[in-house]
């Protein structure tokens, strides 16, 4: 017990060193000059990078290194750029993120809030409001779209909630499945009628009425998954620990900071481990045991 109080007390005092603005003047030799951070396209490339500058600011802020912005065209290329040791830390997806942990040495540090400060938020499955489909019963037959095979609330659990609580394969319950690259796609297609039936989830689907981009006059809500743990910031374990703790300061920071929450359109960080995700493997692998049924 006093082993533990003693580590969590050097710990603090990390934070303090480096992530309080004004303590550390420059940043330990052992550290990295240039931070490469990673955001998966939850809304397409450019939007994702938009997104990613208040946490590129307050990093640069508080650790004293450059932080370069990185983004892909599908989650894949966030986890092959990790792997390869290309990018230093990333804003993965829940599933994403276990993918990450175990094929690019990803350690989640943080995990993301909703705007009232939940650590989650919901899969939804999603219709245009005039389509005349209210249920997935009438979606039978339609066209549907996931967003990306690493994607949780857009691949994952609809998944799950098709094979456990519908019991349908979606090849055979749609007339046709396709992949959209981004939630936000996913969203536009629905809205523009070129797709009946989506995955996402509440808060991209958020973060596009706030753009403007759609309204939620714009849809019917046909299913709703139970709560998925919120997206992770993680970090390559072979950062220097001082560095990853100072990470985690200067993230939780931006809790504080309205404007930079204001482009990121969530609630801000709270600190998080690899088994908060735990339930995401248990979906991973439910989901090969319902395929093999």
């Amino acid at each position: 017990m006093f082993d533990r109080l003693i580590k969590m007390f050097i710990v603090a005092a990390m934070v303090l060193t480096f992530a309080l603005p004004g303590i550390a003047n420059a940043a330990p030799k052992d550290w990295p000059t240039t931070l490469k951070l990673g955001f998966i396209p939850t809304e397409g490339a450019a939007d994702s990078a938009k997104r990613a500058r208040p946490i590129a600011k307050e990093l640069e802020k508080d650790l004293g290194v450059k932080v370069e912005i990185f983004t892909a065209s599908d989650y894949n290329g966030i986890i092959t750029a990790m792997a390869n040791k290309h990018i230093d830390l990333a804003y993965f997806g829940p599933k994403s993120y276990v993918e990450a942990s175990e094929k690019a040495n990803a350690e989640a540090v943080v995990m993301e809030l909703n705007k009232k400060g939940q650590p989650g938020y919901t899969g939804i499955i999603i219709t245009r409001k005039d389509s005349g489909i209210s249920s997935m019963d009438q979606a039978k037959g339609k066209t549907f779209a996931f967003t990306d095979p690493n994607s949780t609330s857009g691949y994952l659990v609809p998944n799950v909630m098709f094979a456990r609580d519908m019991k349908v394969n979606p090849e055979k319950y749609f007339k046709q499945v396709r992949f959209s690259g981004s939630h936000g796609a996913s969203i536009l297609a629905v809205k523009n009628g070129s797709i009946q039936v989506a995955a996402t989830n509440n808060i991209d689907l958020d973060r596009m009425i706030e753009k403007g981009s759609v309204s939620l006059d714009d849809f019917n809500i046909i299913k709703r998954s139970d709560l998925i743990p919120g997206a992770p910031i993680a970090v390559r374990k072979d950062l220097p620990e001082s560095m990853k703790v100072a990470i985690a300061g200067a993230m939780l920071k931006i809790n504080d900071d309205p404007e930079a929450l204001k482009v990121l359109q969530n609630g801000g960080y709270r600190h998080t481990s690899d088994a908060a995700y735990d339930i995401v493997r248990y979906l991973k692998r439910l989901k090969k045991q319902l395929a093999k049924k």
